[in-house]
């Protein structure tokens, strides 16, 4: 899995990457086939109406790729941290979502399947039997 972590308009610490990488590492345990994963923290004054009262400005999205599907997340929150915890959780829900949907479905493909195998086969008449 590759992960690539930016900042805009703040510093990025150690810190800070090893807590978006272990928040990530649970994502990536609950889904095998995830591709990659931007993430970017950023310091956004102009979040609310009361722009640079200190109020949800710190932000932190992801865009992760699996086969075929893109999901984005992002969080707001006056703290970094917390704002990286919830947007763990966020993408960690949607993963969790998304696998289900794919299990879902290959299930009731799987039972389609038995279905159809336990259906008695039919041989088509022959052609001599009709009578023109």
């Amino acid at each position: 899995m590759n992960i690539s972590i930016t900042g805009h308009h703040i510093t990025i610490t150690d810190a800070m990457k090893d807590m978006v990488m272990d928040k990530l590492s649970k994502v990536e345990r609950h889904f095998d086939q995830i591709q990659s994963i931007k993430v970017i923290l950023s310091l956004d004054n102009h979040r609310t109406d009361a722009s640079h009262s200190g109020k949800n400005n710190h932000k932190a999205e992801a865009l992760m790729r699996v086969a075929g599907q893109e999901m984005f997340v992002q969080s707001y929150d006056d703290d970094m941290y917390k704002a990286i915890h919830e947007m763990a959780d966020k993408l960690d829900r949607q993963v969790r979502k998304y696998k289900t949907r794919i299990d879902r479905k290959t299930r009731s493909s799987k039972r389609r399947e038995r279905l159809v195998a336990s259906l008695p086969v039919v041989e088509p008449a022959s052609e001599e039997s009709f009578a023109y």
